[in-house]
């Protein structure tokens, strides 16, 4: 908890709804954190299934909410009457289906995480196989009886893991933002859901802007978080989104990567961005122009599960050592991959000739940079300013050797934000209502820490990465017109523009 003390006469509360836990934030109107509470969330993994209880997620809102109220009592005397608003982000696809109804229904399905796969096989539909229309369509024909009924005759409501928890706060469903929609099929452009969906009606919700008001929290929604009935809700973005938010990466040309469990890309265009592989998905900015990016299934869920009992700072003193390391490897923790190229039977390997596990370690470090290296580069390609700045956020940010090697290894210098978590970003999103974003942000994002590329690491790597990308060519998930452009175009003062 930020120790610095506040005179401000309210507060902002952002709720972030991860994979493994839930997380609130109480902040002011200057940016300082007053206010922590978090618990654990548990997921339910079976092949290509990944689900978890929406119930669980309403118990932890309610025993974190009230935590981050007690720690804020030791700056704010009775902080729950100085709450003016609350934005909550979830996991970019997740969603559940819920009964119809005035008020909010009991779920009839589990939550389908993001990154759950059982649609994989045979989707030709739109979107990539692990979004909502692809899981809509599998539970239309293999969900259960009430489920398949449900959609068939439009008595089911879609909701969002946001949606969800907002319907509970304020006793009484709630519309969707544009941000957690988008996968689920709507049309930021055109801000409509698509007129030829298979979907019924009534089965989509409503979609706002992020910011919009969507009711004030109740009296059993205050019974249960402790925060004052009257509360005003507003909609919130996905947690990618919430963590460009929180990092600042707010205008034209500069980017976030949110490195945890999985690597998330996102930035700031002018216009939209196309692109025909699908890799590629753009939210609407909030005040204008558009959050173009890309959720890779690479990251630091590998590590978890190659050496779950590791002492990372340990084994990041070791792979130092290993610079490039002895060989290469692709670092899936499951099947498939979404970002930067689209490929569901993606699957792990391991190529060359390694030391021990410090030079495997190492390996998995850099080929995580490597492709965000490369994401950088398909954004570039697809007419993008990538000149920066570049910010860095998430969990992984915690590893100071990875954030020095990321720095490296893309040749670009990255800045740690002073509040890099999603829930600080929708605490920004909360007090910027109605209004414009930026200004918001400009008031309560405070500097953070810069890391700049070792002299001559980045020439150290360019072999490793060379290869690393003809590993992809060979196995056919990359072209080599993009793998030739990746090696050529550096990152520092790109401003963009077809090959």
């Amino acid at each position: 908890m930020g120790t610095e003390h506040s005179s401000t006469s309210g507060l902002w509360a952002g709720v972030d709804v991860g994979t493994q836990s839930l997380r609130v934030l109480l902040v002011d109107d200057h940016g300082v954190v007053v206010g922590r509470g978090a618990g654990r969330l548990d997921s339910h993994r079976s092949g290509p299934v990944h689900e978890q209880d929406p119930e669980q997620w309403w118990q932890v809102l309610g025993r974190a909410g009230r935590a981050a109220l007690t720690s804020a009592e030791r700056v704010h005397p009775r902080p729950a009457g100085l709450v003016r608003g609350l934005a909550i982000c979830g996991t970019s696809g997740t969603f559940l289906l819920a009964g119809a109804g005035a008020a909010p229904a009991r779920p009839l399905t589990p939550a389908l995480m993001y990154d759950d796969a059982r649609a994989a096989d045979g989707w030709t539909g739109p979107g990539q196989p692990s979004w909502p229309p692809a899981k809509l369509a599998w539970l239309a024909g293999h969900g259960s009886a009430p489920v398949r009924a449900g959609l068939a005759t439009g008595r089911v409501r879609l909701e969002h893991c946001p949606d969800f928890l907002a319907s509970r706060l304020v006793g009484h469903p709630v519309a969707a933002d544009w941000s957690h929609a988008l996968k689920t099929g709507y049309d930021p452009a055109a801000l409509a859901w698509p007129a030829a969906s298979a979907v019924p009606a009534g089965v989509l919700p409503e979609v706002v802007r992020p910011g919009t008001l969507l009711g004030r929290i109740d009296a059993d929604g205050a019974a249960h978080t402790g925060f004052a009935a009257g509360t005003p809700v507003r909609a919130g973005m996905t947690d990618g989104c919430a963590a460009q938010i929180a990092a600042g990466a707010l205008i034209p040309g500069s980017w976030n990567a949110v490195l945890g469990t999985t690597l998330v890309l996102k930035g700031v265009t002018e216009h939209r961005l196309e692109d025909p592989a699908g890799a590629v998905y753009s939210h609407r900015h909030p005040d204008r122009g558009w959050l173009p990016g890309g959720a890779s299934s690479v990251g630091a869920g590998l590590l978890d599960l190659r050496f779950p009992a590791a002492d990372r700072s340990r084994r990041d003193t070791a792979a130092a050592g290993f610079e490039p390391a002895g060989g290469i490897v692709y670092p899936l923790a499951g099947r498939g991959e979404r970002f930067p190229f689209v490929r569901p039977d993606a699957e792990a390997f391991e190529i060359g000739d390694f030391v021990d596990d410090n030079d495997r370690y190492a390996a998995v470090l850099q080929a995580v940079a490597y492709v965000e290296k490369l994401a950088y580069a398909h954004m570039r390609r697809l007419g993008a300013r990538v000149g920066g700045p570049y910010y860095i956020t998430g969990g992984a940010t915690r590893s100071r050797y990875w954030c020095q090697l990321r720095a490296d290894i893309l040749g670009h210098e990255l800045i740690l934000p002073a509040s890099a978590e999603p829930a600080f970003g929708m605490a920004v999103l909360a007090a910027a209502g109605d209004g414009p974003l930026v200004t918001a942000a400009d008031r309560m994002i405070r500097p953070g820490t810069v890391v700049t590329p070792r002299p001559g690491a980045t020439a150290r790597f360019a072999d490793a990465y060379a290869g690393f990308l003809d590993a992809l060519v060979e196995r056919d998930w990359i072209d080599a017109a993009l793998a030739g452009y990746a090696k050529d175009v550096p990152l520092v003062g790109a401003s963009g523009g077809a090959a």
